[in-house]
């Protein structure tokens, strides 16, 4: 049994080493470490995001490094040498530094996290490029620690974690700054992401963890998805079995296709339970069905599938078969001769074009480097670095909007802080409209002005929005009322703020009151005059038969009035009359000239033709004739 058990890992290893690669990519992906004082070390430096832990993806920490020379490696717990990093009120949180080396990269930040620290960073022991601080996988007992770190932590070069340890040693205050708001690109309002997965769910805690990630994912990945926010897209890591053991017992029950598509086997041992084929044969199952559902425009479905799945066909419960898979697939509605003819033969002797893809899909493109651990998550073509936990990686994907495009789920208390609930986060507010140029987003507030019922204000977001038509919702937040069908604002596109109208006083905000024109003799005061208030106005007659002119504020007599008009209408008629004459006498001359000119060319034209006169009119000839003959 245990020479079965070895030769199993050693193939295990042998294929994922030979996993159709020519030349392995592995990108370290990484996180900007400012430092802020004390200027001889300031500046900004490479760090190498840990692969375990919460990154504190599209946000930033501040804190200040402290390094326990006892316990340097952080191998050990410190409450023996009596170290707390636990941070004072109002003081920064504490980033313990550590040297690498003698223990697993976990076991220091698991140490260093007990003792209260905010942040770990590992300072490496060897001159080289950075690396990623990966989980141990050589003891379950040292996975299970791991699920339970909660703070972040980076690897950073020899000669850096130097420069700390010697600032330090003088007295002088580190202060750094992690930023990881530009770890995961962010060009537009959707995000790209895909997570590399198995359905094996005997592999031990990373399995465990696996599968409760993506049953606890699932319902804020299926709200991005239909809201059209993400594009998701599942993959499923395979090897090759070398052709000098295609043939072999262990790869013919390993893999599908002649060797072309292997997994390793669940329990490491060919001799009992399932084995890689069974799993390389429900990878392309999931697949298929991520496929047809997409092509039914419900590729959120495959979250349904790989829950639903685990929970009813587990391996542990010997239910991992095609006939639980089918009945999940037909309880939710998919088709399932689509589905088999997308995973196609498994024993053929040639290519399976769907896993062929996954292999492809495999090998780094661009920036992202090749898909080597599993479980991997990638998003907007950026490898995630952490555990997977759904406010982690909650948190990477919402880092890749671009700002202001957050979805809601992003904005929740659980991922993140509305900054614009204190003090409106400095922004433009207009309390009386409950308006407001804060807008929350994952990686903090943005003042800008909003668009209020189709109108978009305008302003530099921090003290004033102001725009044409602010009147048209809710009165721009000033006084208004009706009366007897009359409707008055203390509003006005013309001034800012709120002013009352003509015939009101007030503060134009919430009062406005009617001027008593007549009582406070402001109006209607000419001798015979009888005033009457009227709401925003008044009313003044006159006594007899005398007429009211308000912009005189006097009375005159309504004959003078008509006389008046009379003398008007009289000097409009003769000015008429005379513009009518001149008119007349302008077109009279101007005609008789014309008929003298013609006359007279006519004439001359008998003596001496005119160059561009080639015919006399008829009527001089005529007028010529009768003269010849009269003589």
């Amino acid at each position: 049994m245990g020479m079965i058990r070895r030769f199993a890992l050693i193939l295990f290893s042998y294929l994922a080493s030979l996993s159709g690669f020519t030349v392995a990519k592995f990108v370290v992906e990484k996180n900007s470490l400012t430092i802020t004082s004390p200027d001889s070390i300031k500046g900004t430096y490479d760090s190498a995001i840990g692969n375990f832990g919460v990154p504190q993806y599209g946000g930033s920490m501040a804190g200040t490094v402290v390094y326990p020379k006892e316990n340097g490696k952080g191998c050990e717990v410190f409450d023996q040498f009596g170290l707390s990093f636990k941070s004072k009120l109002g003081a920064l949180p504490n980033f313990v530094l550590v040297d690498r080396g003698d223990c697993f990269f976990a076991l220091k930040v698991w140490h260093a996290q007990n003792a209260g620290a905010a942040a770990v960073l590992v300072a490496d022991d060897t001159e080289e490029p950075l690396i990623t601080m990966d989980s141990p996988k050589e003891e379950d007992e040292a996975l299970k620690f791991i699920e339970n770190i909660t703070i972040p932590s980076a690897l950073i070069s020899k000669a850096f974690g130097n420069e700390l340890k010697k600032a330090i040693g003088h007295g002088e205050m580190v202060n750094v700054n992690l930023d990881w708001r530009e770890a995961v690109p962010h060009p537009d309002n959707r995000v790209e992401y895909e997570l590399w997965t198995s359905s094996n769910d005997e592999c031990g805690p990373k399995c465990d963890m696996l599968m409760g990630f993506v049953k606890d994912f699932r319902g804020a990945a299926q709200i991005l998805e239909k809201g059209g926010y993400s594009q998701f897209t599942p993959h499923y890591i395979t090897w090759y079995c070398p052709k000098a053991f295609v043939l072999s017992k262990q790869c013919k029950s390993q893999c599908i296709n002649h060797g072309r598509y292997c997994a390793p086997d669940p329990e490491q041992d060919f001799s009992r339970g399932y084995n890689g084929k069974d799993v390389v044969i429900e990878n392309l199952r999931q697949l298929c069905v991520f496929r047809v559902a997409n092509e039914s425009r419900r590729p959120w479905v495959w979250w349904d599938y790989a829950t639903d799945f685990q929970i009813r066909c587990p391996m542990k419960e010997k239910k991992y078969n095609r006939e639980c898979a089918d009945n999940v697939i037909k309880s939710l509605g998919l088709d399932q001769r689509k589905i088999e003819d997308c995973m196609g033969d498994p024993e053929a002797d040639s290519d399976n074009p769907v896993l062929k893809a996954e292999q492809d899909a495999q090998i780094g493109k661009g920036s992202r480097g090749d898909v080597t651990i599993l479980p991997t998550l990638i998003v907007n073509n950026r490898q995630y670095r952490g555990k997977l936990d759904k406010g982690a990686v909650l948190k990477a994907v919402c880092a890749g909007f671009q700002e202001t495009t957050d979805p809601p789920v992003c904005l929740g208390s659980d991922i993140e802080t509305n900054e614009c609930l204190h003090n409106n986060g400095g922004c433009w507010e207009d309390k009386a409209l409950n308006i407001s140029a804060c807008k929350d987003t994952f990686r903090g507030r943005v003042c800008e002005c909003p668009l209020v019922q189709g109108v978009q204000l305008e302003g530099d977001g921090y003290s004033s929005c102001e725009g044409p038509g602010r009147c048209q919702f809710n009165n721009g937040g000033c006084w208004h009322d009706t009366r007897d069908g009359l409707t008055v604002s203390a509003c006005s596109d013309q001034t800012i703020g709120c002013q009352c109208p003509s015939g009101f006083r007030g503060d134009g905000a919430k009062k406005c009151e009617d001027i008593d024109e007549c009582k406070e003799k402001t109006a209607c005061n000419c001798p015979g005059c009888r005033c009457k208030n009227t709401w925003g106005s008044f009313e003044c007659h006159c006594s007899g038969d005398l007429l009211y002119i308000k912009e005189h504020d006097t009375c005159i007599s309504k004959r003078a009035q008509e006389e008046k008009s009379m003398w008007i209408a009289a000097w409009v008629i003769l000015i008429g009359l005379t513009v009518a004459g001149i008119g007349a006498y302008i077109i009279y001359k101007y005609r008789l000239r014309s008929y003298m000119d013609s006359e007279i060319r006519s004439i001359m034209a008998q003596y001496m033709p005119l160059d561009n006169q080639s015919e006399v009119p008829s009527h001089v000839h005529e007028e010529l004739k009768h003269a010849e003959t009269s003589t």
